[in-house]
C-alpha cells in the first residue's frame, strides 16, 4: 500500500519551508516498507511541478491553499505518471485531506481528483510554453536552451533515465566484486567506475570499498588529471577530491562553510585518503599563503541544471536573476583561483550546468582579461559536445551527465 502521508510530509518541507528534496527525505521518519514509492513520489512531483501547476490553473477556477495543492500534485502525479487507478488514489487522498485535518476541502479534493482522471488538459499552443509545461522547465530555462541548443534542446529537457554510479577505491577490482556479488552492472569510459542500476548503500559504502560518484564527475577527474599538487578551490562534499587524492601527492581542499567541510573530511576518512588537507577558505578571495600548485580544480557553484534528475527542486530555487548573480562568483572565483596557478599548471574550470551562459561565456569573460592563460584540449570517452572552450557533457548523450568542463594552462 502506497503511504501518501509520508510523500506529503517531504514534500510539505519542500514546499512551505525551503528544504531541499534529499535533507527533507533524511530529516522525516519515514516507513520503511513504502520507502521506495514515497521516495518516486517526492522527486516525481517535484521533477513534474510546473505541469501539476499547469493542470490546477487549468482546472480550478481559484488556486487551493498549499496543503490542499500538495495532495492534489500527489494525486495527479499517481495517476498520470505512475499509472495508480484513479478511483484509488482518489479515496486514499480524500482520506488524507481528513486526516490532515481539512475535512472541509475532502470533497473538492475528491471532485478535483476525478475531474482531472476524466478530462485530458491539452498543453499550451506556443513551442516555448509547450516546452516548459510538458517537461516543467521554467521559461527561462527554455529560452537558454534553445539559445544554447537550438533543435537539440528538447531531446536534453526530455531525458528521463535514472543511473546509479559507483566508483571503487584504489586496491579494489570493481568488476570482480560486482561479479561476485551478483549485480547487473554496465561499464563506463571510466576505470572503476560502473553503473549500477538501483544499487543501495551497504556495509561496504561505509567500509571505503566504494562511493557514488557521477560519471560527469569522473570525467572531470580524467581531466584534471595527474600531478604534484592540487587545489580543489570549491571541494564540498569531497568527491572529487578523495578521487584526484589517488592522481595528485597531495591535494588542498577548500571549502567556506564549516558544516560543508565536515563532509569533505568525512568522505576522505571513509576512503582512508592521508594526503589531503582541508581548509576553511573562501575561494574567491586569494591567500598568498596557499603558493602555487601544480593544477587547480575550480568546480564553482552553479545552477546544477546539468543534474535536474537527482536535484528536481533545482527547478522551484532558480530564476534567470539568481543564475545572472551566480555568474558573477563564478568569474570572480575562476580569476582569484588562477592566481594559484604556477608557469605551465594547468586550471581547470567546470560547473554541473548545461547553461552556456555558466560554461564557455564564463571562461571567454576571464580570457578576455587573462592573457597569461590559453585553453587546451584533451580527449574524453565520455560522449559530449566541443564548445568553443571546453567540453560539454549532455543528460541525453553522457550517461545522464550534465557536466562542463575547459582546460587552461598558465603561459606566462
Amino acid at each position: 500500500m502506497i503511504n501518501y502521508y509520508d510523500s506529503y510530509l517531504v514534500l510539505s518541507k519542500v514546499y512551505s519551508e525551503g528544504a531541499f528534496i534529499k535533507q527533507a527525505i533524511n530529516d522525516t521518519p519515514l516507513e520503511q516498507l513504502s520507502l521506495s514509492r514515497t521516495v518516486k513520489i517526492c522527486y516525481g512531483v517535484l521533477d513534474n511541478d510546473l505541469r501539476l501547476d499547469y493542470y490546477i490553473a487549468k482546472l480550478c477556477e481559484k488556486s487551493p491553499k498549499l496543503k490542499i495543492k500538495i495532495i492534489l500534485k500527489i494525486g495527479m502525479y499517481a495517476i498520470e505518471f505512475l499509472g495508480n487507478k484513479p478511483f484509488a488514489v482518489t479515496d486514499a487522498l480524500v482520506e488524507l485531506t481528513k486526516k490532515l485535518g481539512k475535512s472541509a476541502n475532502a470533497g473538492f479534493v475528491n471532485a478535483f481528483l476525478r475531474r482531472f482522471a476524466e478530462k485530458k488538459v491539452e498543453l499550451p499552443e506556443n513551442e516555448k510554453d509547450y516546452l516548459s509545461v510538458k517537461y516543467s522547465f521554467p521559461v527561462f530555462a527554455v529560452e537558454e536552451l534553445i539559445n544554447d541548443y537550438g533543435d537539440k534542446a528538447e531531446s536534453i529537457m526530455a531525458f528521463n533515465e535514472e543511473y546509479t554510479f559507483l566508483r571503487f577505491n584504489n586496491g579494489i577490482d570493481g568488476e570482480k566484486y560486482l561479479s561476485d556479488n551478483g549485480l547487473a552492472y554496465e561499464k563506463t569510459p571510466f576505470y572503476n567506475v560502473f553503473s549500477v542500476p538501483n544499487k543501495k548503500m551497504d556495509a561496504d559504502f561505509d567500509k571505503g570499498i566504494y562511493t557514488f560518484q557521477s560519471v560527469g564527475s569522473a570525467a572531470i577527474c580524467s581531466l584534471v588529471g595527474k600531478g604534484r599538487d592540487l587545489l580543489d578551490a570549491c571541494a564540498a562534499p569531497g568527491g572529487k577530491t578523495v578521487f584526484l587524492a589517488d592522481k595528485f601527492d597531495k591535494v588542498t581542499a577548500l571549502e567556506l562553510h564549516s558544516h560543508r567541510a565536515k563532509l569533505i573530511e568525512s568522505y576522505v576518512k571513509r576512503m582512508k585518503k592521508t594526503n589531503v588537507d582541508i581548509l576553511l577558505k573562501d575561494a574567491g578571495e586569494y591567500d598568498k599563503s596557499l603558493g602555487k600548485f601544480s593544477a587547480v580544480l575550480c568546480d564553482v557553484p552553479c545552477s546544477g541544471y546539468g543534474t535536474i534528475k537527482t536535484n528536481p527542486d533545482i527547478k522551484l530555487n532558480r530564476s534567470a536573476n539568481s543564475i545572472a548573480e551566480i555568474n558573477k562568483e563564478q568569474l570572480r572565483i575562476l580569476s582569484t583561483c588562477s592566481e594559484y596557478v604556477e608557469l605551465g599548471g594547468k586550471l581547470v574550470y567546470s560547473t554541473c550546468s548545461v547553461f552556456d551562459a555558466e560554461n564557455d561565456v564564463i571562461v571567454g569573460k576571464f580570457l578576455e582579461n587573462n592573457d597569461d592563460f590559453e585553453v587546451f584540449y584533451e580527449t574524453c570517452e565520455l560522449p559530449h559536445l566541443s564548445k568553443k572552450y571546453g567540453l560539454q557533457f549532455l543528460p541525453d548523450i553522457s550517461m545522464g551527465a550534465g557536466f562542463y568542463v575547459s582546460l587552461m594552462r598558465r603561459i606566462k
